[in-house]
């Protein structure tokens, strides 16, 4: 199957594609993640994808623009909900570049963290599938979870401390200083 690979960042994307190409699968990654902040951490981000991808030679889309206005115009005043407007927002922009490339189907590697919302994600994206009239290939890639960890060492890439938008690394600093806060996302 010719797959697109939605790539959150690095290591999250290496155990799936791993997986998926020991799988069979033809995949093509894809970078779009508006949500990360601040432009600091997008560049290292996207620095750490495109070594990845390179390593791996993984052909790939990269939407490197800083396109952060279009994901503060989904979450706020809707930041209780602010994670399923996120997973959208990548997810239709991969689901249309799917489309466009003629690819068979579209995932995301989102979904090997233990800390992001699967059913929610597997929901999302099957309802933009079904919108856009391609299929959203779900695979739990949380067993590997450990791997991504070990093989993002091996290959020195950037591992990051939070899920990339603003309100996670206020979440996080809250939590490295000893506050509390009412935890909205994931």
């Amino acid at each position: 199957m010719r797959l697109l690979l939605h790539i959150c960042c690095g290591p999250c994307a290496t155990y799936p594609a791993k997986v998926l190409r020991e799988a069979g699968h033809d995949i093509h990654g894809f970078f779009y993640n508006p949500n990360i902040h601040p432009l600091a951490e997008h560049k290292s981000r996207l620095d750490s994808v495109k070594k990845f991808l390179e390593t791996t030679g993984i052909p790939s889309t990269i939407r490197d623009e800083y396109d952060i206005e279009e994901y503060f115009r989904r979450v706020v005043y809707r930041e209780n909900n602010r994670c399923s407007a996120c997973y959208h927002l990548r997810l239709e922009k991969a689901a249309r570049v799917a489309v466009g490339c003629g690819f068979d189907a579209f995932t995301t590697s989102l979904l090997v963290s233990p800390y992001q919302k699967h059913d929610l994600i597997r929901e999302i994206g099957r309802n933009i599938g079904m919108e856009c009239g391609i299929e959203f290939y779900y695979e739990d890639f949380r067993p590997g979870w450990s791997q991504t960890r070990e093989i993002s060492r091996e290959m020195g890439l950037y591992r990051q401390r939070y899920c990339g938008c603003i309100y996670s690394e206020k979440e996080r600093r809250s939590r490295e200083n000893g506050e509390t806060f009412e935890k909205n996302g994931p």
